[in-house]
């Protein structure tokens, strides 16, 4: 299938993480069907205000913030105040922390097997 297409993707329901206590949801929208390690994913993920979400990367991932802001800090103690438009690249081994004041919500493609985040 050369062309996927998503009318309103941006509106899609999000299932939740299932993180304890933590306003997060994430949905995968496309992946590749290629093999031996070629594989990418991508959808959306939405933060609601509250506990924030600590996440680790065991796969390299890109998201650009389409909607509202968050906070993004890494484990070295940078943190970045992201909103509409700005693009983030987070590389395996990271240990991310999400937390917003409000909700955001972004745009992710990464090189991992759908379902699996």
């Amino acid at each position: 299938m050369p062309l996927s297409f998503e009318k309103s993707a941006v509106a899609m329901p999000l299932p939740s993480m299932n993180v304890p206590n933590v306003d997060a949801h994430l949905g995968d929208l496309f992946h590749s069907t290629e093999t031996g390690g070629k594989t990418i994913c991508c959808g959306f993920f939405r933060l609601n205000a509250g506990k924030p979400l600590v996440y680790d990367y065991d796969y390299h991932e890109m998201k650009i913030i389409v909607e509202g802001q968050m906070t993004i800090a890494d484990e070295t103690g940078q943190v970045v105040e992201a909103s509409v438009g700005d693009v983030l690249y987070f590389a395996a081994g990271s240990r991310i922390t999400f937390s917003t004041a409000s909700t955001g919500l972004g745009f992710f493609c990464g090189r991992r097997e759908p379902g699996t985040a």
